[in-house]
């Protein structure tokens, strides 16, 4: 017999066309007329209708919003819980080295900032690797603004490592004279408060104390575009993260009890490509834990999209470098993977809908939004779509080289290029 459009319902193509246009409804057999080519693309489809497939898609959409809703959730209590801590009972002296490079638009005010800081008694280190440096003269105009500080300008490039920022680190270890010792990055506004939140954090049990940068004072749309990368999402996960008891080392402040660096380990945060990856598993080996203060400003400034691409590329480089296998995941990251699940699973269970949809989106950056809110931090939504737009090429970009650019010097994210090298340069030492 012949079924509708000319086809034998008992040939065998016949057969198998009958069933896929009596399985996909109407008008399938235009278009995805059967080829023996097809046949994988049809089971494809199939496997798509099927109930438990459409099912388990809206389970892991589902599951992805509610971790959204409930990191934003801790991230919130984190950032209120901080505002109630009060001064430590005990405050030991405390060196702060700050290693600098270059000029940014805030340069001044972050490295002032540091004489601001209200705390009974701490040495400030400034390290630069270079004489000629465009930033030399704004430490020696502050420090001579300030004689009542102890603080000292420690010039020279000390080689213990490939990693330029660890070798213009080393003096100011190697050159600390108190039993406690924080590494505070060049953008970072240290609060009047700073050495207290990171000694009362220290005192609650941690191993070591680091701090999320969050972004602030940004300079037109891409530098708007940082802070959705650093605040609602970095910042969101690493409060969450370390909620959970999962902390780990963020470069822009580390805080350690000097001893836990001393007897050659401050030259084991040489091991990986960035010495925050290398602080956390060295702690860790020493069953140590890693916990937040903070969250501590990051004057953004001015920024461009390339100089945004180039930051989230070495960033993502570094930490596929360090953690391949905590890194896979981010796969995930941001709204497109749930959403096509979401998308997917709707389809399956034929109630696909652009309301369902639009409302998902709007569930979706809801908490953040909130989080910013609370917080008072920067707050754009278009940059937030842009963000998760980005999130996919930037996970691609990690797993497809290593190289990096970072203040106009290129590096690799390779683990075997950060061997150690035992020579060093003298140090000269400046007021």
């Amino acid at each position: 017999s012949v079924s509708r459009r000319g086809i034998s319902r008992h040939s065998p193509v016949g057969d198998l066309s009958w069933k896929h246009h009596a399985r996909f409804g109407p008008g399938c057999l235009d278009l995805f007329p059967f080829r023996a080519k097809n046949q994988r693309a049809i089971a494809v489809l199939q496997l798509a209708r099927m109930p438990d497939f459409g099912l388990a898609c809206l389970i892991v959409a589902a599951s992805a919003l509610a971790a959204q809703w409930l990191s934003s959730a801790l991230a919130i209590f984190r950032c209120r819980l901080r505002r109630k801590k009060g001064r430590p009972t005990v405050r030991p002296a405390i060196t702060i080295v700050r290693p600098l490079r270059g000029l940014e638009d805030y340069s001044r005010e972050t490295i002032a900032s540091t004489f601001a800081i209200d705390y009974p008694q701490f040495e400030i280190l400034f390290c630069i690797a270079d004489v000629n440096d465009p930033v030399v003269p704004i430490v020696r105009a502050l420090i001579a603004e300030h004689p009542d500080h102890d603080a000292r300008l420690l010039i020279g490039n000390e080689h213990v490592s490939l990693n330029p920022k660890l070798n213009n680190m080393n003096k100011g270890f190697n050159q600390s004279r108190f039993g406690h010792i924080v590494f505070v990055d060049s953008n970072v506004l240290t609060p009047p408060d700073y050495l207290d939140q990171l000694v009362s954090t220290l005192q609650s049990g941690a191993g070591m104390v680091t701090a999320p940068p969050i972004g602030f004072l940004p300079d037109g749309y891409w530098a708007q575009l940082e802070c959705a990368f650093l605040n609602s999402y970095q910042g969101r996960i690493q409060y969450a993260i370390d909620t959970l008891g999962f902390g780990f080392a963020q470069g822009k402040t580390l805080f350690f009890r000097k001893s836990d660096l001393e007897h050659g380990r401050f030259s084991q945060l040489a091991s990986e490509p960035a010495e925050d990856a290398a602080a956390t598993k060295m702690m860790r080996s020493l069953g140590k834990q890693i916990q937040l203060a903070g969250p501590f400003a990051q004057l953004i400034g001015s920024r461009t999209l390339s100089q945004v691409w180039q930051r989230q590329m070495r960033w993502a480089r570094l930490r596929r470098a360090s953690f391949p296998w905590l890194f896979a995941p981010e796969i995930a990251a941001g709204l497109l993977p749930p959403l096509g699940l979401l998308l997917l699973g709707l389809n399956a269970s034929g109630s696909l809908s652009i309301m369902a949809a639009l409302a998902f989106v709007f569930l979706w950056y809801l908490p953040e939004l909130l989080l910013m809110w609370i917080a008072r931090w920067p707050l754009s939504i278009s940059t937030l779509l842009l963000r998760d737009v980005l999130l996919p090429f930037v996970y691609i970009s990690a797993w497809t080289g290593s190289g990096f650019e970072w203040h106009g010097q290129v590096l690799s994210a390779s683990q075997s290029g950060y061997a150690i090298d035992q020579t060093a340069s003298e140090t000269r030492a400046s007021n």
